[in-house]
């Protein structure tokens, strides 16, 4: 059994620590919030995937929440899920990370195992995160054993978890390597050791500019399919009949959450900054699928407009504002810069959305309620837009719904449904 902290209790932070409890480790959540180390500690979750009967039985078990960073100088594993968001220079912002960094080599002892699981561009955790943590009296592969785990929680996902995703792990040297290892190995079923921590990063990095350059490429499909009466969501479905050399990817209203419309970033900055050249292709996803919304707001004006109705002072209920279906995360959701648009035009925005009681769109000053009379707030719109295809919406009774409805999903087929 080990002694291990866990830095950061949010969407990757909280399912690592609970997961690692149910194998018998001595699990802390470090945490900054003193309100969520609160609830934690009360069995009260602000994660939509983590339960209450998951936290409590994980309680029950020895895990605690704190806000104490004492509590590293017990730890044998210490374990970084903080944020990396961009800064405002587009590049990363690894403000939490370096601070994480310093609080351990404060109460760090020798001998313990580091790992960093926020996403970052390659070498962050040899150039800055493992530095740090050694600070002039540790060396790293002897008295101290620092790694790179790329997270890769996905949020609603009720088939994969932390137990059954394959964890990428990349040490500074081979010793740190087979440390991280051995402890993931513990808890996860599948360990996946990499060359070195920066190839470890580039993994997480690789995954989601993949993802992010192959929507853009659809992205733009779209746009141009509509010109030449083409209906791509058919030729997708056709195309994916191939058992070999294709993966179906869906155009929609934008990218959202933290990885992919977020971590390309990371790589296009990196290169940019150390070797003085642009990653073309990552800044040309960036800039169709940041395009995105735009072109759901025109789409909604042509609608409107082919039904003699003007964007201002129409009223658009907007479905489903989490930037995937079935969860309440709302990071970079596409809904947002959407929202924006429309209020600029002076349109009337409503929303639904089961996960989400109040929505405040990012580049707004205002709130808005989730409405509670759908069907009304439906029969009352000028247009409705599916955002995300949430299971508590009924599509069959969406088909036949007697109101002009946008699919940005391409999940509905009525007679008043419009595609991208």
């Amino acid at each position: 059994m080990n002694t291990v902290v866990v830095i950061g209790q949010g969407y990757v932070g909280l399912p690592m620590a609970l997961r690692a409890t149910q194998v018998g480790h001595s699990v802390t959540g470090l945490e900054l919030n003193e309100t969520v180390v609160e609830n934690l500690n009360r069995g009260v979750s602000h994660i939509g995937d983590i339960g209450e009967a998951e936290l409590s039985n994980a309680l029950s078990k020895g895990y605690i929440a704190s806000a104490d960073p004492a509590c590293i100088e017990r730890a044998d594993v210490v374990v970084v899920c903080v944020p990396t968001p961009l800064g405002a220079g587009g590049g990363p912002d690894l403000g939490a990370v370096e601070n994480a960094a310093h609080t351990i080599a404060r109460h760090v002892k020798s001998g313990t195992l580091c790992i960093l699981e926020s996403t970052t561009y390659p070498g962050t955790t040899e150039e800055i995160f493992g530095p740090i943590v050694a600070g002039n009296d540790l060396e790293i592969g002897s008295d101290l054993f620092v790694a790179f785990s790329p997270e890769r929680i996905d949020p609603g996902n009720e088939q994969y978890g932390v137990k059954n995703t394959p964890k990428v792990v990349g040490g500074i040297t081979d010793a740190c390597t087979a440390k991280a290892r051995d402890f993931y190995q513990s808890f996860i079923d599948t360990v996946v050791p990499a060359k070195r921590a920066r190839e470890a990063e580039m993994a997480k990095l690789l995954e989601n500019t993949f993802r992010h350059v192959n929507i853009a490429l659809v992205n733009e499909m779209v746009r141009f399919s509509r010109e030449l009466d083409i209906d791509l969501g058919n030729a997708i479905d056709a195309a994916a009949t191939k058992p070999f050399g294709f993966m179906a990817f869906r155009p929609g209203p934008g990218v959202g959450g933290h990885c992919i419309p977020v971590d390309p970033s990371y790589l296009s900055h990196r290169v940019k900054a150390k070797l003085g050249y642009a990653f073309r292709m990552v800044e040309l996803a960036e800039e169709i699928n940041q395009a995105a919304p735009g072109y759901v707001a025109n789409r909604i004006r042509n609608i409107l407009n082919d039904d003699s109705k003007a964007v201002r002072g129409a009223r658009i209920l907007l479905l489903g504002v989490a930037y995937k279906a079935n969860i309440a995360d709302q990071r970079e959701s596409p809904a947002d810069p959407l929202a924006v648009r429309l209020l600029a035009w002076g349109a009337t925005v409503r929303y639904h959305d089961p996960y989400v009681s109040q929505w405040r769109p990012r580049g707004t000053d205002q709130t808005f309620d989730s409405v509670t009379d759908l069907d009304g707030e439906m029969r009352e719109s000028d247009l409705v837009v599916l955002m995300q295809a949430h299971d508590y919406y009924d599509l069959s009774a969406m088909n036949d719904a007697d109101v002009e409805v946008l699919d940005t999903r391409g999940v509905l087929e009525g007679k008043r449904v419009h595609g991208l």
